[in-house]
């Protein structure tokens, strides 16, 4: 028979060895991830024709439009006025032609020849009517535009070329000049999105790190718990490079941003409920590998509960008909799945790495064992158990008035403008493809840059050029011909180009492009309307399809995960009605915010559907958090007593959490895009109103006012 000495280091010694081997793994994790993470980028396309379905009528427009051989060439623009406004000398622009002759000489970054990726070497110059202005239109090739990833970066080569090298010449003859036009919109996208790999990781973790410091007043837990993140953040960009690089899965840049916050979010939010119980079992027990033990089983069910119901919110968005969207559900439950894991498995081998000593990780004030601690109450103390004697003394007025509270605000969420916006609308701050594509309007027809493209037959192509040409928005329509001027015809089909008042960035063109669509069939039923403006309408419209249809299933799913895991049907309708409530009072506050605080010009249409799943199926974790301890409270002391225990013995560390969140989320900030800045107030505005109000108050006192009721049958 062993001893208790021998069976004490017969536990210990496979502790150890397990607790190696998890490090190590992680270790590895680490070292390979940490090389994926830097390949994230590389793997990126953020080209929004990508992102449509087949059925959408400017995909199948473009199917056809290809077999015509239009040059897809992605023009730069560079607009050039003088310095003073007024009208251009023949020196001046002179001086803009021999610029432009010497355009095909110059080299792009790492010395590639500029002929090598433009569609023509002959760089013309275009005076203005007005002849305040002239424009230099440089395309890239096609073929190098059409590239997966690479025309993004070789439109951010030429683009910077462009910049680099006009400035100078430009300004010794008193001129300004700007590079707009589709090339330097995606050269800008793509500098707005290199933020992603460093600005706004390291923005994020710094801001955990002081908010963790505060919470754990330890200078080596808040280090720890960020190591958490960083491996669970490299296990994901491991798995999800391969499946991105082979096209398995699409990640684009607002993607890769959201996936950064959301594991960050997620593990610390997970660490720091298995740190809290951890340290409150320490007290309990002398060795902390058995106040591990405790701690890791009674946080194992709401963590992995809390995850899994994230995972399959997000997952609903396959669902999406874009692609955009339905492929960031796999990519940020990819997150989450890693997030758990490293919470589960990483953390709790680093808390336990010292063995007997493992307490020095609360350092300076360790948790002491208490020989004598019973489990009974404690004595009320602190601010949350002043928050739990109040919704327990008075459950019902301060439910009801809360949820009052809350629904006028709601109530606001209507008047959110959320009808999309135009491409120039998307970066905060100032741009010079926006400036110089206000400058382009100022002096050119705009219209001309991208035209609607519309496939019709040979024999409706002239009815439908007349018919284009009496639309409002219209300002002229022809049949694309062949270098001899003969109608192009492929297959008994041709095409119309339709310029447009409207440059094809702005929202106003869309109303444009509808009406061609209704008017267009009135003379060729099978007549398909496509290009640029086309596609975004088209985005817009499967947007709002994806919000109607997603919100209902994420809802239902939801529902039945949180009967599953609380083994009831009432819980469940309440938790999942104050989420509702909570992410409906974030949209009203947005509303008023984006509308008369930052004057917003609109929000893309698929905030909306984003801010919905991460907020219902993020908002649901804090309620998790807090009813599985008051079910376990509630089995020791009864449902109403359980509720206030339950309240004040979480309601440090929840909030902790939701603070974490809500920070991490802000860091979106940083990237100066309009969709990311939006989702990062929505998210973080209904994350602190979910953890300081709606879990707080309003769920506490409806539970205590339904009493036993709330776990029925």
């Amino acid at each position: 028979m062993l001893s208790k000495h021998s069976a004490g280091r017969a536990r210990t010694i496979p502790r150890a060895i397990l607790v190696a081997l998890a490090l190590l793994a992680w270790l590895a994790v680490g070292g390979f991830g940490g090389i994926a993470q830097g390949k994230l980028s590389q793997v990126q396309e953020n080209d929004q024709a990508a992102f449509l379905p087949s059925s959408a009528e400017s995909t199948q427009a473009s199917q056809v439009i290809e077999q015509f051989s239009v040059d897809d060439a992605l023009p730069a623009l560079l607009v050039v006025t003088a310095d003073d406004g007024g009208q251009l000398t023949q020196e001046q622009i002179g001086a803009v032609g021999q610029w432009a002759e010497g355009v095909p000489d110059l080299e792009l970054p790492g010395g590639t020849p500029m002929t090598e990726v433009l569609s023509s070497e002959e760089v013309p110059v275009i005076p203005s009517e007005d002849g305040l202005a002239v424009l230099v239109p440089v395309s890239l090739a096609a073929d190098q535009a059409d590239e997966q990833v690479g025309g993004e970066r070789a439109a951010l080569a030429l683009v910077d070329t462009l910049r680099e090298q006009a400035e100078a010449p430009l300004a010794d003859a008193g001129l300004t000049g700007w590079v707009t036009g589709p090339a330097a919109g995606v050269a800008d996208l793509v500098s707005a999105f290199a933020g992603i790999d460093g600005i706004l990781l390291a923005v994020a973790l710094v801001v955990v790190l002081i908010i963790l410091a505060v919470v754990y007043r330890s200078p080596i837990l808040p280090i720890v718990v960020i190591a958490t993140a960083l491996f669970a953040l490299c296990l994901a960009a491991l798995v999800i490079v391969p499946l991105a690089g082979s096209g398995t899965l699409l990640l684009n840049g607002q993607s890769q941003g959201i996936l950064s916050i959301l594991v960050i979010g997620a593990a610390t939010d997970y660490s720091l409920l298995l740190v809290a119980r951890y340290r409150e079992e320490l007290g309990r027990h002398e060795h902390p590998a058995a106040a591990m033990r405790v701690a890791w089983r009674a946080t194992l069910e709401p963590i992995a509960a809390s995850a899994g119901t994230v995972i399959v919110g997000l997952l609903c968005l396959l669902l999406s008909d874009l692609r955009s969207n339905s492929s960031l559900g796999p990519v940020a439950a990819i997150g989450i799945a890693s997030a758990l894991l490293g919470a589960l498995t990483f953390l709790p081998a680093v808390l336990l790495v010292a063995g007997r000593r493992s307490r020095a990780m609360f350092w300076p004030s360790r948790p002491k064992y208490q020989v004598a601690q019973t489990d009974a109450e404690p004595a009320r103390r602190g601010l949350w158990h002043r928050v739990a004697d109040l919704v327990t003394r008075r459950a019902r007025p301060v439910w009801v008035s809360t949820a009052i509270v809350l629904a006028i605000v709601a109530g606001f969420a209507t008047t959110l403008q959320a009808h999309g916006t135009s491409d120039n609308d998307v970066f905060l701050g100032e741009v010079e493809s926006v400036d110089g594509q206000e400058v382009l309007a100022e002096h050119f027809d705009v219209g001309t840059v991208e035209p609607v493209e519309i496939v019709t037959t040979a024999e409706a192509g002239e009815d439908v050029v007349a018919a284009a040409e009496d639309v409002p928005g219209v300002t002229s329509a022809s049949l694309v011909t062949d270098d001899d001027d003969q109608v192009r015809e492929v297959d008994g089909h041709v095409l119309v180009e339709a310029i447009t008042a409207d440059a094809a960035e702005s929202q106003e063109v869309l109303s444009v492009v509808t009406d061609l669509r209704e008017t267009v069939r009135e003379v060729d039923p099978g007549a398909l309307v496509g290009g640029t403006a086309a596609e975004r309408l088209d985005t817009q419209d499967t947007a709002a399809r994806d919000l109607r249809v997603i919100v209902p299933v994420v809802l239902i799913v939801i529902a039945l995960m949180l009967m599953l895991l609380l083994r009831a049907l009432v819980a469940p309708l309440v938790l999942l009605a104050a989420n509702v409530l909570s992410f409906a009072t974030a949209m009203g506050l947005s509303a008023i915010m984006f509308n008369h605080v930052f004057g917003f010009p609109g929000a893309d249409a698929t905030v909306p559907l984003y801010g919905f799943v991460f907020l219902v199926a993020l908002g649901i974790d804090y309620s998790i958090f807090l009813m599985t301890r008051v079910r376990e409270e509630s089995l020791r002391l009864g449902t109403r007593p359980g509720v206030g225990h339950g309240l004040a013995t979480t309601g440090g560390v929840i909030t902790s959490a939701g603070l974490v969140l809500a920070a991490t989320f802000s860091a979106l900030w940083v990237i100066p895009l309009l969709f990311l800045a939006q989702l990062a107030f929505i998210v973080a505005a209904g994350v602190l109103i979910d953890t300081f109000i709606v879990r707080s108050l309003l769920v506490p006192g409806i539970v205590h006012d339904l009493g036993r009721r709330t776990w029925w049958p």
